[in-house]
C-alpha cells in the first residue's frame, strides 16, 4: 500500500546542489564559467535525489496511516511493480521497497531499479520523527546511488505558513555514479515545508511544498560548487515533475556565478539562467 508523500517531486532536491563535468578541452574546467550543459547534468542528479526522498516519505506516510480510513480515493505514488516488505523490530519499522532488476517507472516518468531500505520509529505520536534510508543496488535513470540520507520530520507553524504543517529537514551525504563511470558527491541540508495538501494523506497529487537551504557538490574533476536558495523553491506534486515551478537558486563556482529562475508557477521544465548579465532560457529535460 502506497499513499501520500510529504516531500514533493522535490529535490526534494532540484538543482539545489550544482554539479559540473570536466570541461571539453580536458583541462579540468575550474576556471571556466558555469555552462548550461552543467546545469542540465545537475538537474538529472537533483531528480534522482528528489525521487528517493519522495519514496522514503511515501513509505513513512503509508505506515503511519495504515489503520486510517481515507476520506477519498487512495492515489498510490509507487507503481504496482514495486514489492514492499515491512518488518517491525522492537520499536523500529523497516520497509524494503524492491523495484526489481528490470525496474519500474514512477509517475513522473523516471525509472528506478534495485532496493531502498527505509527505517523509522513506530511512535507516530512523537513531536519529532526521524526517517533514514539506504540503498541496495539502486539505480535511478541508469545512475547508481550510494550513501544515506536522514530526514527529521516535525509539525509546526513557520514564517511561511501560520497554520501548523509538516516541516522536514534533510541531511544529504550521497554519491551518484553515471553510466559512463563519472562520480559526483553531494552534501548539504534542505528544509521543506508542505504548505498545501498535508491534511489529505491519501492523495499525494495535491501537495504543494516550498524548500530552502544550501549545499555543495564535488565533481569528477575535483571542482566544488556551492548553491543557495535565495527565494524558496516551490514544488507542485500535480505537475508530476521533479523540478520547482517557482523560486530562485544562486550557483557559485570559484569566481563565477549563475542565477537560475524557475518561473511563475507553470508546470514545465523550463528555467531562465542569468550569467554575466545575459539571460537565456534552457530546458532541464534536454
Amino acid at each position: 500500500m502506497k499513499t501520500k508523500f510529504l516531500w514533493i517531486g522535490t529535490c526534494i532536491t532540484l538543482l539545489f546542489f550544482v554539479s559540473c563535468n570536466s570541461d571539453e578541452n580536458g583541462t579540468g574546467g575550474s576556471n571556466a564559467a558555469i555552462s548550461n550543459d552543467e546545469i542540465i547534468t545537475n538537474s538529472k542528479i537533483d531528480a534522482s535525489i528528489e525521487d528517493v526522498t519522495a519514496i522514503a516519505e511515501d513509505q513513512f506516510d503509508a505506515q503511519q496511516n495504515s489503520a486510517n480510513k481515507p476520506n477519498g480515493t487512495v492515489k498510490n505514488f509507487l507503481p504496482s511493480c514495486a514489492t514492499i516488505t515491512t518488518v517491525l523490530t522492537n520499536s523500529t519499522f523497516t520497509r524494503t521497497v524492491d523495484f526489481g532488476v528490470e525496474g519500474c517507472t514512477l509517475p513522473n516518468g523516471n525509472s528506478v531499479k534495485g532496493k531502498m531500505v527505509i527505517s523509522f520509529s513506530n511512535d507516530f505520536t512523537a513531536s519529532t520523527q526521524s526517517i533514514n534510508y539506504t540503498f541496495e543496488g539502486f539505480y535511478h535513470n541508469g545512475k547508481k546511488l550510494q550513501g544515506s540520507k536522514s530526514i527529521i520530520r516535525t509539525k509546526k507553524a513557520t514564517d511561511l505558513l501560520a497554520e501548523v504543517h509538516p516541516v522536514t529537514t534533510a541531511a544529504i551525504d550521497m554519491t551518484i555514479t553515471f553510466d559512463d563511470g563519472s562520480v559526483y558527491s553531494r552534501k548539504g541540508s534542505l528544509v521543506k515545508e508542505v504548505i498545501e495538501g498535508y491534511d489529505t494523506w491519501h492523495d499525494w497529487e495535491d501537495n504543494v511544498s516550498v524548500v530552502t537551504g544550501s549545499g555543495s557538490t564535488t565533481f569528477p574533476n575535483g571542482d566544488t560548487f556551492s548553491a543557495e536558495i535565495t527565494t524558496p523553491l516551490q514544488f507542485n506534486a500535480s505537475c508530476k515533475k521533479p523540478f520547482a515551478v517557482k523560486g530562485i537558486l544562486s550557483i557559485t563556482k570559484n569566481d563565477t556565478n549563475a542565477i537560475v529562475d524557475f518561473g511563475n508557477g507553470d508546470c514545465n521544465t523550463l528555467v531562465t539562467v542569468t550569467k554575466d548579465g545575459t539571460t537565456e532560457e534552457i530546458d532541464l529535460k534536454k
